[in-house]
C-alpha cells in the first residue's frame, strides 16, 4: 500500500493507505474520544462519539470506520465537532443506570473520597485512610467530631437499618495518626498570600496553598487560631486540646505564618494587605448575632457573645440561673447544653416552629433532653422587661400555615395567646451575620459578593499585583465546618489558577446516579460485594451524671474493631470501574449531562448468579465490545444481543449462567468501557 497525503485540524499528514481517520489521528496524537472502538476486534460504530466533520462535504462522519482518503480535509476539534460528540454522550446518558460516585462522597461539601477511606479504615490502615481524608478535609480532628454528617443521611444504609457510622472513621483516622503525619511538601516559592481570619475557612486556604507550594501570613484578631471551632463550639463536642493539636499541625508543615490580635482596620489596614501580598482572603465568619425585633432585647444575651465570652473563661462561668434559649439551631442546642454545664437546673429552649423543623441535629436535640433541657415548641418571644432583678419574657404561642421560602411551614401568631415566663438569664439564639466594613464588596445580605466559579471578590480594585477571595460563612452566612474547608479549597484553586493568570472552574464532575435511598427498590441494591448483616455500632457517651456537671467530650473515640465492624456494613455502591469508566471521562470532557435527553430509563438489572461475575445491564451501552471479544479473541460465543430496540440486552444464550471457566479469562471485563461487566468484590 502506498501513502496518501490528508489534513486533520489544519495539520498535513502522511499516512500509509488503508487506515481509518481515527488511526491517523492517533498517529498524529491528534486526541479523538470513541467507547466503542478497541484494537484487535472488528468496529461497530455504535457510539458515535468518534465523530468529525469532512469539512469537503460538511457531512460528520464516525473516524472509528471512514477511511482516510486523499485530499481529505478533516475538522475533529472544532465547537462544532464538540457540540456533535456532546449530544452522541447525551444520547448515550438518557439511558444509563449507575453511580459514577457514591451518594456520600456526593453529599459531602468537601467531595471527600468516603468509600476509599472507609475501605482502609475497615482494613485497618489508618495512616492510608488518614491520607484519603485530608486530600480534601485538612482539619479531620474537628470535623470528625462536630461534622453535622451529610454522608450519612444519604447513605444507602439507610434503605435496610441505618446509615454507616462513616463520620467515625475520620475520627479514629485522625487520633491514630495526626501527629505523626505529613504531607509530601512542595519547596515554597517566592508567591505569599494574606488571609485574614484563622477561621475553618482561613486555615483551609492556607493549608491547600501550602500544598502547592505557596506561603500564606493569617492575621487573627483573636489571641488564638481556630474561629468558631474553638470561641463557638463547646468544649464537651470539640476539646481544645485536641483542637490546638489539630493547629499545630500547621506549624509544622512550614510556611503558614500566624499573627494574633490584629484587627483589620484597627492594627492593620485591608489596603496595607492588598499593597503587601500577592492576593488577599478574607475568612471572617459570621459574628454578628441576629437580632431577636422584640421590645426590650437589650435584656438577653446573644448565643454567640455568651459562647465566645465563656469559652474566653476556659469553659467556666456562673451558674446562669433559670436560663431561656429563644432559637432552634445548633448555636441554640450548644447554648441550653452549656447552661446545664455551669449548674442551672431549669434550662428552657423556645422555638417558634415544631419539632420537626428545628433545624439543629437531631442527636444534639436529643442529648439536650437527656439531660434535662425542655423544650417549648410553637413558642414565639414578644417582649422582654426587667422587675426585680429578674427577666420577664412575654411570648405568644403559634401554629404553623403554609411553607415559606426555606421550605419550613411558617408559624402564624394565635390571637391573644400571650404568657410571661420569668428567667435570670434569656439567651437569643436565631442566627447570626457577617460583619465585614473594611472595603469589600457586600451582597443584599450582607455577605461578601463572590464569584462562585473560583470565590474571588466582585468589585474590587483587583490590581495586576494582588487580588481579593472569600470563603466560608461570611460569602454565604453561617453554616458548617465542612462547608467552610470545602470553599476554602476552592478559593484557594481560585488564588493559584489566579497567579498563572487563569480563572479557576472546578472540574466538571459526571455524577450518574439511581437515586436517593428512599427511593430505590429492593432490586436496586445490589451490590458487588455482600454487607455484613450487623446493625450500627451504637455510640458510647460518658455518664450522665458527667455530661450535665463537666464540660468533658461526651462522645468516646470508636475501636478499631468497632470500626472494622462498621466497615463491613458499607455498600460499597459507586462505581467499580469509575475511574477508568470512557464514558464518564468522555462526558466529563465534553460535559455531557446525566438525563440532558430524556429517554427510556434502563431496568436495573442485574445477573450475580456467577460466584466472581456480575453483569450490571443499567451501565451496558450496547456497543458490543464484550461479544466480540468473546467471539473474535477467546473463540467463543458466550455472549451476544437479545431483543431489539429499547428491550435490547446482552446475555447468554438461553439466559444460562456464565461458566465458571470465565473466572480465569477476564478479557471482556477488561474491555468493558463501563464497568458493566465487573469482578465482584471480595
Amino acid at each position: 500500500m502506498g501513502n496518501i497525503k490528508i489534513t486533520i485540524d489544519n495539520k498535513e499528514l502522511q499516512i500509509e493507505s488503508g487506515k481509518t481517520l481515527l488511526e491517523a489521528a492517533k498517529e498524529a496524537h491528534i486526541p479523538i474520544p470513541t467507547l466503542c472502538h478497541i484494537n484487535g476486534i472488528s468496529h461497530n460504530t455504535s457510539c458515535f462519539v468518534c465523530v468529525v466533520k469532512d469539512k469537503k462535504t460538511n457531512r460528520f462522519i464516525p473516524s472509528c470506520t471512514a477511511l482516510a482518503a486523499e485530499g481529505m480535509d478533516i475538522d475533529a476539534s472544532s465547537p462544532e465537532v464538540f457540540d456533535m460528540r456532546q449530544t452522541a454522550l447525551n444520547l448515550i446518558l438518557s439511558e444509563h443506570s449507575g453511580d459514577c460516585e457514591a451518594p456520600c462522597t456526593i453529599a459531602c461539601p468537601a467531595h471527600a473520597n468516603v468509600e476509599e477511606y472507609i475501605r482502609e479504615g475497615k482494613k485497618g490502615n489508618f495512616l492510608e485512610s488518614l491520607k484519603i481524608i485530608k486530600e480534601r478535609i485538612p482539619l479531620p480532628i474537628s470535623i470528625g467530631r462536630v461534622c453535622p454528617r451529610f454522608c450519612e443521611k444519604d447513605c444507602r444504609r439507610n434503605s435496610k437499618d441505618s446509615a454507616v457510622a462513616i463520620n467515625d472513621f475520620k475520627r479514629l483516622a485522625a487520633d491514630l495518626f495526626y501527629e505523626s503525619y505529613m504531607e509530601e511538601l512542595p519547596q515554597l516559592g517566592d508567591k505569599k498570600v494574606a488571609i485574614i481570619g484563622a477561621g475553618p475557612a482561613g486555615l483551609a486556604i492556607a493549608y491547600f496553598l501550602r500544598l502547592n507550594g505557596v506561603s500564606s501570613d493569617i492575621f487573627e484578631q483573636k489571641s488564638k487560631a481556630g474561629g468558631m471551632l474553638r470561641y463557638g463550639i463547646p468544649e464537651y463536642r470539640l476539646p481544645k486540646e485536641l483542637l490546638d493539636k489539630e493547629i499545630n499541625h500547621f506549624y509544622k508543615m512550614g510556611g503558614i505564618n500566624f499573627h494574633f490580635n490584629k484587627k483589620i482596620g484597627k492594627d492593620i489596614s485591608f489596603e496595607e494587605l492588598k499593597n503587601s501580598y500577592n492576593a488577599v482572603a478574607v475568612t471572617v465568619g459570621s459574628w454578628k448575632a441576629s437580632p431577636m425585633r422584640v421590645e426590650g432585647e437589650e435584656f438577653a444575651f446573644s448565643g454567640i457573645k455568651w459562647l465566645e465570652e465563656i469559652s474566653e473563661s476556659g469553659w467556666s462561668g456562673k451558674n446562669p440561673g433559670k436560663t431561656v434559649v429563644v432559637g432552634g439551631g445548633n448555636t441554640a442546642m450548644d447554648c441550653v447544653r452549656t447552661a446545664v454545664r455551669l449548674g442551672s437546673s431549669e434550662v428552657y429552649c423556645f422555638y417558634r416552629r415544631t419539632e420537626d423543623e428545628m433545624p439543629a441535629e437531631k442527636i444534639e436535640i436529643e442529648e439536650a433532653k437527656e439531660e434535662g433541657v425542655n423544650f417549648q415548641f410553637l413558642v414565639a418571644p414578644l417582649k422582654i422587661r426587667e422587675e426585680n432583678g429578674r427577666k420577664i419574657l412575654t411570648c405568644l404561642r403559634m401554629e404553623l400555615g403554609e411553607p415559606d421560602a426555606s421550605g419550613r411551614r411558617r408559624p402564624i401568631e394565635i390571637p391573644n395567646s400571650e404568657f410571661d415566663v420569668e428567667a435570670d438569664t434569656i439567651i437569643a439564639a436565631i442566627g447570626q451575620k457577617t460583619d465585614a466594613k473594611f472595603g469589600v464588596t457586600l451582597n443584599k445580605w450582607g455577605d461578601v459578593s463572590i464569584k462562585k466559579g473560583n470565590f474571588q471578590v466582585e468589585s474590587v480594585d483587583n490590581s495586576e499585583n494582588s487580588a481579593v477571595f472569600s470563603a466560608g460563612d461570611c460569602t454565604n452566612g453561617p453554616a458548617t465546618v465542612v462547608e467552610a474547608v470545602a470553599q476554602g479549597r476552592v478559593a484557594a484553586m481560585g488564588i493559584l489558577s489566579y497567579f498563572k493568570g487563569e480563572e479557576y472552574k472546578e472540574p466538571y464532575l459526571l455524577e450518574v446516579t439511581r437515586g436517593h435511598w428512599n427511593h430505590l427498590t429492593p432490586k436496586s441494591l445490589v451490590f458487588l460485594k455482600t454487607p455484613s448483616e450487623n446493625k450500627r455500632v451504637k455510640q458510647r457517651l460518658i455518664s450522665l451524671e458527667d455530661r450535665k456537671t463537666t464540660f468533658n467530650e461526651v462522645s468516646l473515640t470508636f475501636t478499631k474493631e468497632e470500626i472494622a465492624q462498621e466497615g463491613e456494613r458499607c455498600f460499597e455502591c459507586s462505581c467499580t470501574a469509575k475511574k477508568e469508566c470512557s464514558l464518564k471521562q468522555h462526558s466529563e470532557t465534553y460535559r455531557a449531562q446525566f438525563k440532558k435527553i430524556k429517554g427510556r430509563n434502563s431496568v436495573i438489572d442485574y445477573d450475580t448468579r456467577h460466584p466472581k461475575i456480575i453483569l450490571d445491564r443499567g451501565k451496558c451501552i450496547k456497543c458490543g465490545i464484550c461479544v466480540k471479544t468473546c467471539s473474535e479473541v477467546i473463540n467463543q460465543s458466550l455472549l451476544g444481543f437479545k431483543n431489539r430496540g429499547y428491550s435490547t440486552i446482552i446475555d447468554t444464550a438461553f439466559s444460562a449462567v456464565l461458566p465458571n471457566s470465565c473466572s480465569d479469562c477476564g478479557e471482556c471485563i477488561k474491555n468493558c468501557p463501563t464497568g458493566a461487566l465487573d469482578w465482584k468484590l471480595k
